[in-house]
């Protein structure tokens, strides 16, 4: 693993933004692995500025998230299909019919995960993936377990999962407490892997990633079997 370590929040951004967009720049038409929850929000709004300044260009690219909540409509203000045009997408040059999040409001969700799968091959894999990490370690929504899935699967979310994300909810009642995510599989099938930690909540997840062993009590370290991963963290991440 990379490691790259900034003073703050928007150091951390302005670094992730300038991988993601090297990475666009290589190649136009690349496929980019997204992520969501408050963590890569700033690196999307240095993304938004630099495809307005023409530094980088959406109209080829492709992109495929890694989970949305389950059951969840698109259109639904918490779903993660809404949190990327948002935050992303409704800025920026992108075609969206080129643009690939689990179905939330399938009616057959094992179904949808096979599919989703699918399409995840059929573009091709990421050029980079973008990932955040969880308070507990988890990676999209796979969860710390005695045995982690590999390919694109419904989990169940934890109890501080659940805790984590009723912030953005009306309340804890109204968290889903099913997801759809990509497998630790399909994450490591991307070319390069970059993941972004801000705040001292998240030291204890990044010391167990960066610790250099396997434990599927912290998904996360399952990241040191790829060969091509970048963390980008600040200070209060790396130190606590």
């Amino acid at each position: 693993m990379k490691l790259i370590i900034c003073k703050n929040y928007d150091e951390v951004s302005a670094a992730a933004a300038e991988i993601v967009a090297d990475v666009m720049k290589a190649n136009p038409a690349c496929v980019l692995g997204l992520a969501t929850g408050s963590t890569p929000v700033g690196m999307y709004k240095k993304l938004i500025e630099k495809n307005a300044a023409g530094e980088i260009d959406f109209s080829a690219v492709t992109t495929v998230n890694l989970d949305e909540y389950y059951p969840i409509s698109p259109d639904n203000d918490q779903s993660y299909r809404y949190f990327m045009n948002e935050n992303l997408f409704n800025h920026v040059n992108i075609d969206k019919a080129r643009t690939f999040v689990p179905d939330g409001q399938a009616s057959d969700p094992v179904a949808a995960c096979e599919a989703y799968e699918e399409t995840v091959a059929a573009v091709g894999a990421a050029d980079i993936q973008v990932l955040g990490i969880g308070q507990n370690g988890h990676i999209g929504f796979n969860e710390p377990d005695t045995a982690l899935e590999v390919k694109t699967h419904v989990t169940g979310l934890t109890e501080s999962t659940i805790k984590a994300n009723a912030r953005f909810f009306a309340s804890e009642a109204d968290v889903p407490t099913k997801a759809l995510t990509m497998g630790i599989g399909t994450i490591l099938g991307a070319k390069k892997i970059i993941i972004l930690a801000n705040g001292a909540a998240k030291h204890d997840a990044v010391s167990k990633m960066l610790a250099g062993k396997l434990d599927t009590s912290c998904p996360a370290s399952m990241l040191n079997l790829h060969r091509d991963v970048v963390v980008v963290c600040d200070e209060m991440a790396y130190n606590g």
